[in-house]
């Protein structure tokens, strides 16, 4: 009997996923909130189900799991934990595109005594960027070099025809997920010393990057850089660094929407308010002459790019908010939806470039591998099958045996990235890489 994968979530990303284990002969049963979501990704395939499922359904999330062979969930990062806890219980896999958080690292224990497999971090961001790291490590490592530095960068942004909005943005992925991105603190080493930006400081942190033959762009720290030293088995950097990349402009237009709160997740009553009302109220000043008072608040001139900005979201305008309860992220994150959100006919575009420094007894060289990749505008985007691909062969390759391990990992292990790696070339994401000399 064909295997069965129990797909939690039937977001922007999931579709790429979805497809390519029906069309490997796997049974997929896709459990989302929206059901009509679900049915939308496995119509025309006699193999695929579409279920409703609400996530704080525990009882029918464990039905769905104790009947399938693996379980992947897109879920939001929070709500992992469940589905992880349930895969244990009944001696399942579960892979997953986000981060290890602390609550799914306690669970490894669990997991090794069970001989379940929770495979983290096997997307995009992270995802492709460990492994191709690893892989070129590895490589300098056998060759007898070490890594003195390491800086890596990954953007998901709208391709350069697409991107004329103030921000230079478009969402390819849930909005909510990138504003909660935004608001994470970051830590990094460079040159030997530690650096920590606190979450309100992250967007005065950026630098200018360019990307050859693609342009200039912004890059500011994501998230802790110092564990990977260990994940990617490099104890003698002095530099480590991982950044995100987004057009010129970005940084300074979120840094002023974290000066006035925007990014805040704490639940306000919104009953009755107007944007126009709701951006007076959390900046502290009347509705008249708002943008007049939200200059001198931001310390911003009346021209500048930023309070346009405010401005073209329509954080100022006198519509009614459509809903009486939210948080002011999640106001920002309804305006930036409608301004922002990829039309179809459009194309994104996904750039991850690493760099090494690698020394040798007689020389030192960079190394630059850099992955660029542009969505399909009749298909697929490009971050839907950059996240979504490798989760996906991640596991059918669990399902096929060939990956045999208990606990909580990352792919950083040669026998998990090595054929994934493969694969995505196959279908066209394939590095390019060129080295010089630093002597």
């Amino acid at each position: 009997m064909k295997k069965k994968v129990l797909v939690l979530g039937a977001g922007m990303v999931a579709g790429p996923l979805v497809h390519y284990l029906l069309e490997k002969g796997f049974r997929v049963e896709v459990a989302s909130r929206t059901v009509s979501k679900a049915e939308n990704l496995v119509q025309g395939y006699p193999e695929g189900e579409a279920q409703q499922l609400n996530a704080k359904n525990t009882e029918l999330m464990e039905d769905l799991i104790r009947e399938s062979d693996l379980a992947v969930s897109l879920l939001p990062p929070s709500f992992h934990t469940v589905p992880a806890e349930i895969c244990i219980d009944k001696g399942k896999p579960l892979v997953t595109t986000s981060y290890v958080s602390e609550e799914m690292e306690d669970l490894d224990g669990q997991a090794k005594e069970s001989g379940v497999l929770l495979l983290n971090e096997t997307g995009l961001d992270p995802g492709i960027d460990h492994m191709s790291a690893v892989k070129t490590i590895e490589e300098v490592h056998e060759k007898g070099g070490e890594i003195k530095a390491f800086r890596s960068y990954c953007g998901a942004l709208p391709a350069p025809e697409e991107s004329l909005n103030p921000l230079g943005y478009k969402f390819s992925w849930h909005p909510t997920g990138v504003l909660h991105a935004s608001t994470s603190s970051a830590r990094f080493l460079k040159e030997g010393e530690e650096i920590q930006v606190p979450s309100e400081d992250l967007f005065t942190a950026y630098e200018f990057k360019e990307i050859e033959g693609i342009g200039h762009f912004e890059q500011y720290p994501n998230r802790n850089s110092l564990p990977y030293m260990d994940k990617y088995n490099i104890p003698e950097t002095d530099t480590i660094y991982r950044a995100t990349l987004r057009n010129i402009g970005w940084c300074e237009a979120l840094k002023k929407m974290v000066d006035l709160g925007l990014l805040d997740d704490e639940k306000k009553d919104l009953q009755g308010l107007s944007f126009r009302e709701f951006t007076a109220e959390l900046a502290g000043c009347s509705t008249d002459n708002l943008e007049q008072q939200l200059a001198e608040k931001l310390n911003l001139d009346s021209y500048s790019r930023s309070l346009k900005t405010l401005k073209w979201l329509g954080l100022t305008d006198r519509e009614e908010i459509p809903f009486d309860e939210g948080s002011p992220m999640k106001v920002l994150a309804n305006r930036m939806e409608e301004k922002l959100s990829q039309d179809p006919g459009e194309r994104d575009m996904v750039i991850l470039r690493h760099e090494f420094e690698a020394h040798y007894e007689e020389e030192e060289e960079l190394i630059k591998a850099t992955l660029v990749d542009y969505g399909d505008p009749k298909g697929d985007t490009s971050i839907a099958r950059t996240v979504g691909l490798p989760a996906a062969i991640a596991s059918r390759m669990i399902l096929e045996g060939r990956i045999d391990m208990s606990g909580v990992y990352i792919p950083v292990e040669e026998e998990i990235y090595e054929p994934i790696l493969e694969e995505l070339e196959a279908v066209g994401m394939k590095f390019e890489e060129e080295t010089e000399s630093l002597c």
